[in-house]
């Protein structure tokens, strides 16, 4: 009995063993594997065919990602081979990484974990020296904020929060150097202009609705933070959904819920539509496009300023 309990031990170790490294991107060579865990090669054989029998019931009951065991007949090696409608493509991938560059959000350390791990997960060997050779200027002359701090366990946790409808007490460090306990109701988090915001309502009954607006806190002034087990209904309503809200957010710029109208000039009413999700063209005169929007504050009127002529507030 405890013989063949020591033999199953050896075979679960075994194909732990083998399924680590074919995760891991590298190749199995049976008669190589054998040498190296002191068995025959059949034994290995016989290991290397449960693992097939894993990967091709996951991926029939599509378990994601995709994977299959695959054997070359050139290297008379088995390598994991993943569906690569699941994964991203290497111009996908390459605009991904692209776009967290050029966001300056993270500490350069981080990023270039990110990255690590993107071009390990989605790419093949080849394809990821590749990339790699791609992104090694842009990762070696890149500059982190100044800020140089972690934010990425805070955005997640916050982010349950807000999920969760659970209150926040943070201690908070405004622009002016002053130190604040807060007690916050989170509905979302925002990237914009190189720092994650934490959108919030003050937890505060004395405020009636209309008097009670979202507020923005950048992630990175944030020196503590618990989420309690209260739970929070906040105001807005429906418009508090986190695809709605965000509609109504420009610039992580605060405020009461507004509807403004305003005057976009130009043949081409494009950015005015992509720039408020909420827009819609009321009309087509002479002077341009009349287009109404329901924003939260004044982020809005920033945007409407900055145009140089090609918008006015109404």
């Amino acid at each position: 009995m405890r013989k063949k309990q020591s033999e199953e031990s050896l075979k679960s170790f075994r194909q732990l063993y083998i399924y680590n490294k074919l995760l891991s991107g590298e190749k199995i060579n049976i008669s190589g594997e054998a040498v190296s865990l002191g068995v025959t090669s059949r034994t290995i054989s016989r290991d290397i065919e449960d693992l097939r029998s894993f990967f091709e019931s996951n991926y029939n009951n599509g378990c994601y990602p995709r994977k299959k065991l695959v054997f070359d007949r050139i290297s008379k090696c088995y390598s994991l081979s993943t569906d690569k409608s699941d994964v991203l493509s290497s111009g996908e991938l390459l605009s991904v990484c692209r776009i967290l560059l050029d966001s300056r959000a993270f500490k350069k350390e981080d990023i270039s974990g990110i990255i690590e791990k993107l071009l390990k997960n989605c790419l093949s060997e080849s394809e990821r020296r590749d990339t790699e050779a791609l992104l090694v200027n842009e990762l070696y002359h890149y500059i982190e904020p100044i800020h140089g701090q972690k934010c990425a366990e805070a955005v997640g946790s916050l982010w349950n929060a807000a999920h969760s409808h659970k209150i926040a007490q943070i201690t908070y460090k405004d622009n002016g150097g002053k130190i604040s306990e807060l007690r916050l109701m989170p509905v979302m988090i925002m990237f914009s202009e190189r720092y994650f915001y934490l959108a919030a309502f003050r937890d505060d009954d004395s405020m009636s609705e209309s008097e009670n607006f979202p507020e923005f806190y950048r992630i990175d002034r944030i020196k503590s933070c618990r989420i309690l087990d209260e739970m929070f209904y906040a105001p807005y309503g429906d418009k508090l959904e986190e695809g709605e809200f965000r509609k109504r957010l420009q610039f992580a710029h605060g405020g009461k819920l507004r509807k403004i109208r305003f005057l976009y000039k130009g043949s081409d009413p494009e950015p005015a539509l992509d720039r408020f999700p909420t827009a819609v063209i009321q009309e087509k005169n002479d002077d341009g496009f009349i287009i109404s929007a329901e924003v939260f504050g004044s982020g809005a009127d920033i945007w409407i300023n900055a145009q140089n002529g090609m918008a006015k507030l109404l």
